[in-house]
């Protein structure tokens, strides 16, 4: 009978101890849970990679130099050719039918894209339109009959909190592929408004920077909230021109500049810029800036209007020095190269002119040039 209730007695600790564990890890489980492990389970199934194939054309540096001469020729052939390039990045699908966002650079010039889920499915995928000066690529997935893709919600990059936390998904160095799942990493945002130099006709403007870590392939990859919203695209790192690896600087695109071209591209499969202003411009250099007493040489000045354009229409003078449009400081050329990249016709400038040692604000309506 004795050897019963101790019997009973060590049933009954080890159930107790069992259930006591149990609950434990229940809470610990729990107490990992956050915000930002919230996220990456709610967006993960989005999130894609992206593999391309795409054909560059290398032409020989003595080409020109040699033309077309036969002499030459014979000895040395046409060394002109054509090879397939494999490239790799990251992408996120918007819609339920299949709409996937990445990035010109990524997948802009593909003659064949691979599309590759969570779920290890992969599809290939239709360019829609793609944009070079702002670096955006929409693609299309097609479903299979009654198929409805897993999506990511668009956030308001406009509220975007410096300091805040934000994730970086994506395919870094290919890795989603031996995985079928995106690789996940987790900043804040470090600034926002950057505005970087025009490099090969793209325009980046505006930028969230991330000390988020982004490497090779996370590129067209999104940068989400804490909400679980997308509100850029990661697309830039700054390497310090000593590597091609993540030094601590990482750029994404944000998303409200995202939203118009997307829609732009879904309606026509191209972005228009066919516009024009009627005006020419110089760089405000140091005489200039000495002449019309300003205190830095800085700004463009007006060396020219073309009669009846939409210059001379909103009453812009020669002479007049441009210092800021739409909110943005004219620095130099490039500030309003970037400027006129990302200008559409019927879009409106409202520019900043210093006149007669004022400063005095104009609006002026790009036209559609005919």
């Amino acid at each position: 009978m004795k050897q019963k209730k101790i019997s009973f007695f060590f049933a009954f600790v080890l159930l107790t101890s069992s259930a006591f564990t149990q609950s434990v890890n229940e809470d610990i489980t729990a107490s990992r849970q956050n915000a930002i492990t919230r996220t990456v389970d709610a967006v993960s199934a989005a999130v894609v990679g992206i593999n391309v194939i795409e054909v560059r054309e290398y032409r020989d540096p003595f080409a020109n130099f040699f033309g077309n001469d036969p002499f030459f020729n014979q000895f040395f052939g046409n060394r002109n050719y054509k090879q397939e390039v494999k490239g790799l990045g990251s992408g996120f699908i918007i819609s339920p039918d299949g709409y996937v966002i990445t990035n010109d650079h990524v997948a802009g010039n593909a003659k064949q894209i691979t599309v590759t889920l969570t779920n290890g499915k992969k599809y290939q995928a239709a360019i829609i339109g793609t944009d070079l000066v702002t670096d955006v690529c929409l693609l299309k997935l097609t479903p299979e009959k009654g198929e409805s893709f897993p999506f990511v919600k668009l956030g308001n990059s406009d509220d975007v909190l410096i300091g805040e936390w934000v994730i970086a998904l994506g395919n870094p160095f290919g890795l989603f592929d031996n995985i079928d799942k995106p690789i996940v990493t987790v900043g804040v945002v470090s600034a926002k408004g950057m505005n970087l130099n025009v490099e090969n006709n793209r325009s980046y403007r505006g930028l969230i920077q991330t000390d988020a870590v982004i490497n090779s392939g996370n590129s067209g990859g999104p940068l989400v909230n804490s909400l679980g919203e997308v509100i850029g695209i990661n697309t830039l790192i700054y390497t310090g021109g000593v590597s091609q690896a993540y030094i601590g600087y990482g750029f994404a695109i944000p998303i409200n500049r995202v939203k118009p071209i997307i829609e732009e591209l879904q309606r026509k499969g191209k972005v228009e810029r066919n516009f024009w202003t009627g005006m020419d411009v110089r760089p405000v250099d140091s005489q200039i800036a000495r002449y019309f007493s300003l205190k830095q040489a800085q700004g463009v000045i007006v060396s020219d209007i073309q009669k009846n354009s939409p210059a001379d229409r909103a009453g812009i003078l020669i002479a007049d020095i441009i210092v800021e449009i739409n909110g943005e400081r004219i620095i130099n050329n490039d500030n309003l190269i970037s400027i006129l990249q990302e200008s559409r016709a019927g879009d409106t400038w409202k520019i900043k002119i210093y006149r007669d040692k004022k400063i005095v604000t104009i609006e002026l309506q790009l036209e559609k040039q005919i």
